[in-house]
């Protein structure tokens, strides 16, 4: 059976507009990015999706909500895919954080292993919840379409997972942009990435 994954982030939120870290705290989305997400909308409309699965921060919930429209879509959210949960940095802009925690800031982006601030996840943590409900998404909808729509560091561990790349790939190109689409088609439990990132919906 083949199994269609579409991968979506969030739109643009006010925090991302200040450039201010979010993880398990929210910020609504502003009226760009609802239109990012109408964008999305349109170019899915004629795309079938079985399911919906949508991260439980507001911002990700939102978003799902404008993608999926006036469709019949079961839509459901989890705590599995809330973005990575940054601790002590969030509501922080990310050029505090980058001066007062030079070292794990470059831990951050490029020694994923040594990361760690109070009250944070790991990288590691935080990949062991997303595969873990990933794997059982998978399990319970073979051979569908689903699309879950999550967060950027979500999205970038779930393609490096796919790619079979290792961690300290993580943050390398494409960026992930506010509703940008990836998708991964699974035939015989072999992934194959269709979509990275991609923002062509963008008007």
């Amino acid at each position: 059976m083949d199994t269609k994954l579409y991968l979506a982030r969030h739109g643009e939120t006010e925090w991302n507009v200040v450039h201010r870290m979010q993880g398990f705290k929210d910020s609504p989305l502003t009226e760009l990015g609802k239109q990012q997400a109408e964008w999305l909308r349109s170019a899915m409309d004629a795309v079938p999706i079985d399911v919906i699965y949508a991260s439980s921060s507001p911002r990700a919930l939102q978003t799902a909500q404008l993608v999926r429209g006036d469709r019949d879509i079961p839509l459901e959210t989890t705590e599995a895919f809330i973005e990575m949960g940054f601790g002590i940095w969030e509501g922080r802009l990310q050029s505090e954080v980058q001066t007062e925690y030079p070292e794990q800031w470059d831990h951050f982006w490029n020694n994923p292993d040594k990361f760690g601030i109070e009250n944070s996840e790991t990288y590691a943590q935080m990949q062991a919840r997303v595969i873990h409900k990933l794997q059982d998404i998978l399990e319970n909808h073979a051979g569908q379409s689903i699309l879950i729509v999550t967060h950027t560091v979500i999205i970038k561990m779930l393609m490096v997972y796919f790619e079979g790349k290792e961690m300290t790939q993580l943050w390398s190109p494409p960026e992930i942009h506010p509703t940008s689409l990836s998708r991964i088609d699974i035939t015989d439990n072999v992934p194959k990435v269709v979509l990275h990132g991609d923002i062509s919906h963008y008007q």
